[in-house]
């Protein structure tokens, strides 16, 4: 027989029985469609992180301490977290060109959360108050959206002031342009809203738009149990300075906090190119595992297509004994059940990659898939090969028949 054939000897075998090779396409269209998007849900999450990442700049430092400290902790830091603990004092000295040259911006930060704010009868828990300076807002790439930003003068004069994040806003106001000028209370204290901050991409289950900024002094003015910082965020003169910031910073800490040379730094700097990578390698294991996960559907599908051309060549091993005893050659009856095989699986792919297209043009689980255009043609051949491998087994069966065995088949 010719290939054409032997094609439309396998296209009348698989439409003879439309519902049953119905549901092998869908089971291998299930496992192809789970491969593409999950690939492209983790290739989405990574990118977004990598975009938020590379939007703050990577010449950015942030400082913290091993032991802990910063924020709203009351009774929490002993008298050798008290002695490593992040001050404004700290914050001044960095700023010092003198002491470090290639730092070209400091902003201290302090932090709380679940701290309730209200608009007269409207109320909302904001994720988290950020205390800090005006420089914050361009060093971490933190625009004010609609308003403006509060001044030094009002840090230096505990203005009771607020920046508002959009989710907020729109939580008391309804309208977050209607915000600019209107007075809210956070906890018992009264603030001016002097801004809202514009909108920024949720790259997970937070919300980096339920936050507010306020000035560092009003918030330890405001808010009892304030002492040490909960981190200091440092801007290098430029990327190609980064390492020649990040080893002033740790110099001046260290001297200034007194840290003996045989003891390890309580300080962690870390860097935007470091997290960066991490994140890189973090979203890329995460799809990997995601895939693999999705593969094992694949894998069911295909031994879905075992099982339906096992229940084939048993019904039709008649046909099978009455084809070989007219003459028919055991590679021709082996290669109709591979194609009819494979056939099954090639149309799984297509119909699963269709799916994964439609499906991906829409967020999951706050999250917009980002499609790697290899991952189709990696799962349309893998369902090809699925196919072969998982149909070898009963076309084998089928050729291997014996014209007198299968003529006896009842």
């Amino acid at each position: 027989m010719s290939p054409r054939d032997l094609m439309g000897a396998a296209l009348r075998g698989l439409s003879a029985n439309k519902l049953r090779s119905l549901l092998t396409v869908l089971g291998v269209s299930i496992g192809v469609g789970a491969v593409i998007v999950l690939v492209a849900v983790g290739n989405g999450s990574g990118k977004a992180v990598q975009a938020r990442l590379e939007a703050m700049g990577t010449n950015l430092l942030t400082v913290s301490t091993t032991g802990g400290g910063g924020g709203f902790q009351r009774g929490q830091a002993g008298p050798a977290n008290q002695q490593y603990s992040l001050t404004l004092d700290d914050a001044s000295a960095l700023a010092d060109k003198r002491l470090a040259p290639d730092v070209s911006s400091v902003a201290p930060v302090m932090t709380s959360s679940g701290t309730t704010a209200t608009n007269g009868d409207t109320s909302y828990t904001v994720s988290q108050i950020i205390g800090t300076t005006p420089s914050y807002m361009p060093a971490t790439n933190t625009p004010v959206g609609i308003g403006e930003s509060f001044t030094q003068e009002d840090v230096d004069t505990s203005q009771r002031v607020i920046l508002l994040g959009q989710t907020t806003a729109t939580e008391l106001f309804t309208r977050p342009a209607s915000a600019v000028g209107q007075t809210i209370k956070l906890g018992a204290v009264d603030f001016v809203v002097r801004g809202v901050l514009a909108s920024k991409d949720s790259t997970g289950f937070n919300d980096p738009n339920a936050t507010a900024i306020v000035p560092i002094n009003t918030l330890r003015a405001t808010q009892a149990g304030y002492g040490a910082l909960s981190q200091i965020v440092v801007q290098a003169a430029n990327e190609d300075r980064v390492d020649t910031a990040q080893a002033e910073v740790t110099q001046l800490l260290t001297a200034r906090h007194q840290v003996p040379a045989d003891q390890t730094s309580p300080f962690r700097i870390t860097n935007s190119a470091q997290i960066l990578q991490t994140s890189q390698d973090t979203a890329a294991t995460f799809t990997a595992l995601l895939a693999t996960v999705a593969a094992i559907s694949l894998l069911v599908g295909g031994i879905g297509v075992t099982n339906i051309m096992l229940v084939t060549v048993t019904e039709r091993t008649r046909e099978i004994g009455i084809r070989k005893a007219l003459g028919a050659r055991r590679r021709t009856i082996l290669g109709q059940f591979l194609i009819e095989a494979t056939l099954l699986s090639l149309i799984g792919g297509a119909v699963g990659v269709g799916v994964a297209l439609i499906v991906s043009r829409f967020q999951l689980a706050g999250v917009q898939p980002a499609l790697v255009p290899s991952s189709i043609g990696l799962a349309l051949g893998v369902s090809a090969a699925v196919g072969l491998f998982f149909g070898s087994m009963p076309a084998h069966r089928a050729a291997g028949l014996r014209p007198i065995d299968a003529l006896r088949h009842e």
